[in-house]
């Protein structure tokens, strides 16, 4: 995993905070991460115990409750990331069943699906709606400012938590997010918030959830067999969410896999189809056009191809195919769970090398004071280490 170049979600939310930082208002806390060539390091802000009013005042209450101790900051950070699964047995997987995710998916090594809050989520995909990464960044970002909470400050720079649905309820929101220049969207996020806070029982986002992906520091449980159609509650999720204003099929499969665990969703956006008919033979006879049938005839192909995990094989392949990416060649990287490097295998790496997974250790505990503007916030910084991957060139 390579902070600072990662996907569209982590660019999203995540803000450059200082010399090879990026920062983030999470889990009721500021997480700040560098990166250098044998670490990781992060550190976890939490705010004063009288927390900052919202600006404006929500329509209900701050999504921040007590705060936890500070050891879950790296529990919390490898659910979030989704550290657990064995990411090089799942390339393997995938390689062994598609013969062009083989020849593709060493571009790309370390590509990880993110387990994000599934308000978030749905948020951010309504914003995502014809836009590019950039203004979604700004609404986001807007949208945290003028309705979340203030949990403090890097430098002179606030970090707000996304607001939740809730506050997004008031006469006046739409009208508001229209001069913060959201245009229809506020419309959208608007009625989805009212609907998700006032028409729907208390839940009914998280109950959506895919079981053996559950909230951080729930047990999971098991969901079932994925068929090609993929699980009843991926397909109850699925049609739960096109009732709400602004998500079409690509959002609600967007939503499902990064917001609500259901590995097999496979988003099918206009890019995504071009990979559909250039590399699988989509795009002639009955499926000529990305019709409501094609989409699901292109997400049952992959689900039958790639399995239970098809949403993230096939961002793997998205992530390959951008223009952005199409000249990294990075280093494969087998780590067992212990953290230890096993096998690697030079593929002319350009830039930083990924890690496929990260074993995070505790180093040192450093509680101080910061002597900033507020002086009972109170940090805690932590080393997460992991092994570098020794190279051997193939003959």
């Amino acid at each position: 995993m390579t902070i600072g170049r990662g996907t569209d979600n982590i660019r999203i939310r995540w803000r450059k905070s200082g010399d090879d930082e990026w920062s983030c208002a999470l889990h009721g806390r500021i997480f700040s991460l560098r990166q250098d060539p044998s670490h990781l390091h992060y550190r976890a802000i939490f705010p004063p115990h009288s927390a900052s009013s919202l600006t404006p005042p929500p329509s209900a209450p701050s999504s921040v409750g007590p705060l936890a101790d500070d050891d879950d900051n790296a529990a919390y950070l490898k659910h979030y990331f989704n550290l657990k699964p064995n990411l090089m047995g799942l390339y393997e997987e995938w390689s062994s069943a598609d013969r062009n995710f083989k020849k593709k998916a060493p571009r790309f090594t370390g590509v990880r699906i993110l387990k994000q809050d599934a308000w978030e989520a749905l948020v951010g995909f309504i914003c995502s709606s014809n836009n590019n990464i950039i203004r979604i960044s700004q609404m986001v970002e807007k949208l945290c400012v003028h309705y979340g909470t203030l949990i403090g400050h890097i430098a002179s720079q606030p970090f707000y938590e996304m607001p939740p649905a809730s506050a997004l309820t008031g006469a006046q929101v739409e009208s508001h997010l229209r001069q913060l220049g959201f245009g229809y969207r506020a419309k959208y996020i608007h009625q989805t918030a009212v609907m998700i806070a006032e028409e729907r029982p208390s839940g009914w986002l998280d109950g959506l959830r895919n079981p053996e992906s559950p909230v951080f520091d729930k047990t999971p449980t098991p969901a079932g067999d994925v068929e090609q159609a993929g699980r009843e509650g991926y397909r109850r999720a699925h049609e739960s969410l096109l009732e709400l204003q602004g998500v079409g099929p690509k959002v609600a499969d967007c939503v499902c896999l990064m917001g609500l665990g259901w590995g097999e969703a496979v988003p099918v956006d206009t890019h995504f189809w071009q990979i559909a008919q250039r590399d699988y033979k989509f795009g002639k006879g009955k499926h000529a056009s990305l019709t409501k049938a094609t989409y699901e005839a292109v997400g049952n192909h992959f689900r039958q191809l790639w399995g239970q995990e098809a949403g993230w094989a096939h961002s793997v392949l998205f992530a390959a195919d951008l223009k952005a990416f199409a000249s990294r060649l990075t280093a494969k990287v087998e780590v067992k769970e212990d953290g230890s490097v096993v096998k690697s295998e030079e593929v002319e790496s350009k830039e930083t090398v990924q890690v496929a997974q990260a074993s995070v250790v505790t180093d040192r505990v450093i509680k101080r004071e910061l002597e900033e503007e507020h002086k009972n916030v109170l940090e805690v910084q932590k080393t997460v280490a992991r092994e570098r991957p020794r190279k051997r060139r193939r003959k």
